[in-house]
């Protein structure tokens, strides 16, 4: 209200009043329809409906959950690593009750208890930013932080004991490990840290460290850039790495490829070397992520400004028919340059490629997950024509990871994706044509009709803080199970019966 009500001529003159005691005792009645002061703050309070759609957490980190890996033999052993400078193992499997909730009598709903850790993975002094079990069996666990520091551990046969096995610290900084299928070099991995370098290790059993934890290769590219990701041939020959200098690396760590007739070009450790010198390759701002495809033809890198570069991947030659041979294909070939973004009419900065997932070679999809909060999905069989684009894919939050399901049938067709809108989501991207780049996705129905099938909350979301950073999923080829990382210290277990 305004409050000229306040105002009182200078000269008008106010007597005092008093109060009989009748006129005191008399109550007034509320013809305004007033209600206490505090009444109206009441009303204006925000009510916040939280949603838990997981069947079961886990909650022993302090901080955020960085990382996230699980057991190639044994997929319910989940393994973390947070900003706690510790890291976890623990048993996602849940156990369904025979009944729903509802047939109790009465209904109950006890306190949910977190899951118990089956071992904690101490000894960093920062942040525990990448984990990966060891391949084929899991017989090992690594871990790798912003301390530099690099931990072996090795776990029983049935995965629920882990104890020290190795150390090492060469690096500053620890950005990302990538663990070999190779199954001839048994628990090799590789390491790419924040001087640019890349190191390729073996564990062993034996009686000292060193013998224990064995270098295989240490490459030190010409920049000294950071090195940003990296991922192994499905094979587990070759190993591509990218830095933030826009920098793309393929090594030949065991000499798999050179016995096939494919070596480094004189003075070169890598058999292909793609940057800054060739202008059609050039990414302002630097490469985030990158993917092999499943036939290791080629491999797919995204940057930042949207940027997405495909290369040819080094091939050794083949027999052919009545003897002849195919011939050796060096690789390093620029068979795409794609951004969605700029091509887009929205007028939202560029922003980088978080994550590249690859569908099975029958289905032929590339997907590609963006901080601008679009997933981005391309025919590799049709020169990686655009398939899809769905806009606003998580709230207007980053996307920070897509993956598909796989398994065949229809999981083959399935996306699983994560942002910091603290959702888990399910995209069927089967059929339809290519989805205009300006139409902006803005409710659930026009996602639905991007392909949306389910979503799964229960972390905080609201951006950063309250995003999930990263997931598993295992089960059958309908996804059964997600297992997340989350920004806000939590993984949650959810049941995604989808398929």
């Amino acid at each position: 209200m305004a409050s000229h009500h306040n105002e009182r001529p200078e000269e008008e003159e106010f007597e005092e009043e008093i109060l009989e005691e009748d006129d005191a005792a008399e109550e007034i009645d509320n013809q305004d329809d007033d209600v206490p002061m505090d009444s109206d703050y009441d009303d204006e309070e925000e009510v916040i409906i939280l949603q838990n759609d997981s069947v079961a957490h886990f909650d022993r980190h302090t901080d955020s959950v960085f990382s996230i890996t699980s057991h190639p033999r044994l997929p319910n052993i989940i393994a973390t690593g947070g900003g706690d400078d510790v890291g976890y193992v623990f048993d996602s499997a849940v156990q369904s009750p025979v009944l729903p909730a509802s047939y109790s009598t009465p209904p109950q709903e006890p306190e949910r208890q977190s899951i118990e850790a089956l071992a904690k993975l101490d000894g960093h002094s920062d942040s525990i930013c990448a984990i990966a079990f060891t391949q084929p069996a899991g017989q090992y666990l690594v871990t790798g932080g912003l301390d530099g520091r690099l931990r072996v551990w090795k776990g029983s046969n049935d995965g629920r004991q882990w104890k020290p096995h190795a150390a090492a610290q060469e690096v500053e900084e620890i950005n990302w490990i990538a663990t070999s299928k190779l199954t001839s070099q048994p628990n090799a991995f590789a390491v790419g840290a924040s001087d640019g370098s890349v190191w390729v290790y073996q564990v062993c059993e034996g009686a000292s460290n060193d013998e224990k934890l064995v270098p295989i290769q240490t490459y030190f590219p010409p920049a000294s850039a950071s090195s940003t990701a990296g991922a192994w041939s499905p094979s587990g020959v070759l190993l591509a790495t990218v830095s933030d200098d826009g920098s793309f690396n393929v090594y030949d760590p065991f000499g798999e490829a050179a016995a096939k007739g494919l070596v480094p070009a004189s003075g070169q450790q890598s058999l292909v070397s793609l940057g800054h010198g060739d202008e059609r390759f050039r990414v302002e701002g630097g490469l985030f992520s990158v993917t092999i495809g499943p036939t290791g033809s080629f491999a797919a890198m995204g940057g930042a400004d949207g940027e997405i570069k495909v290369v040819g991947m080094p091939r050794p030659a083949t027999p052919g028919a009545k003897g002849k041979a195919g011939a050796a294909n060096p690789g390093g070939q620029l068979l795409a340059s794609l951004n969605v973004q700029k091509d887009s009419l929205d007028e939202t900065p560029a922003a980088s490629i978080e994550s590249i997932a690859f569908a099975a070679p029958s289905v032929g999809l590339m997907a590609a997950a963006c901080v601008d909060g679009s997933i981005s999905v391309f025919d590799t069989s049709r020169n990686f024509a655009l398939r899809r684009y769905i806009q606003n894919a998580h709230d207007g939050e980053a996307v920070i990871s897509v993956k598909f399901v796989g398994g065949g049938g229809n999981g083959d067709w399935l996306l699983t994706s994560c942002g910091y809108d603290g959702v888990i989501k399910r995209w069927n991207l089967r059929g339809g044509a290519a989805v205009g780049a300006g139409a902006q996705s803005t409710s659930v129905e026009d996602l639905r009709e991007k392909g949306l099938v389910g979503e799964w909350k229960g972390h905080r979301g609201g951006g950063e803080g309250g995003g999930v950073l990263g997931f598993v999923q295992h089960g059958d080829r309908s996804g059964n199970w997600v297992v997340t990382a989350g920004d806000d210290g939590v993984s949650l277990i959810f049941l995604t019966p989808v398929g």
